[in-house]
């Protein structure tokens, strides 16, 4: 019987162009040899899938047996600057997720940012094995009267937090508790970068946030 936590990739990522309701989504493929999980990460309301999590997942992920789809919404594939509100991004998350059941494995529904509120909202509907939320935004910076925290609590399904211990979108001492677990990353922001005079290196910090994942996704067998 072979391990599942293989160190077998694939050579290259592969793109696939999906359309939705909402307009035409891309998937950039980072494909485990063996898989056994895809993880669908989308990005958040002000970038793309340059993100440093999301690059730093699927450099990572594949070697253990997960396949990473990275998503671009459709608002960000037509090149506008502004997300529109979240009931579109749901219906293109939700158009393109026969695509990243294609495989016939479990899915973790997964983002960053407003990416994270979308996996979050969406999963039982679509039947997600697990939801990762990056960064979630449990409030606008100085306003924690606008809590978020019911889209988190209510996911319905296992879910795996990582958060900058500086995030001004919610620290994580912020966090009610809940049926999650909660990963901190030391000084990291909203985009996880940590300060050059941080006690741990940007290196450092994003090993963390992938080890977690890692763990994460070996505990959905």
């Amino acid at each position: 019987m072979t391990d599942p936590d293989v160190t077998d990739v694939t050579d290259a990522a592969v793109t696939e162009h999906i359309e939705t309701e909402a307009g035409t989504a891309r998937l950039t493929w980072h494909r485990a040899a063996r898989a056994r999980l895809v993880l669908a990460l989308g990005h958040g309301a002000g970038g793309g899938i340059e993100a440093r999590d999301l690059r730093a997942l699927a450099q990572v992920l594949p070697a253990h047996g997960v396949s990473v789809a990275l998503v671009e919404q459709p608002w960000r594939v037509a090149g506008k600057k502004v997300a529109p509100a979240p009931k579109t991004l749901d219906t293109g998350w939700r158009g393109l997720w026969p695509a990243l059941e294609k495989p016939g494995l479990p899915v973790i529904a997964g983002g960053r940012s407003a990416g994270a509120r979308v996996a979050c909202r969406t999963a039982t509907g679509l039947g997600a094995a697990a939801v990762l939320a990056l960064s979630f935004p449990l409030h606008p910076p100085g306003r924690p009267e606008k809590s978020r925290a019911d889209e988190l609590l209510g996911t319905g399904v296992p879910t795996l937090v990582v958060q900058g211990g500086k995030d001004p979108f919610g620290k994580p001492e912020e966090f009610p508790d809940g049926p999650f677990e909660l990963v901190e990353v030391p000084y990291g922001d909203h985009g996880f970068a940590v300060p050059k005079r941080a006690d741990i290196t940007q290196e450092q910090a994003l090993a963390i946030l992938t080890d977690a994942v890692v763990a994460f996704a070996a505990a959905r067998k």
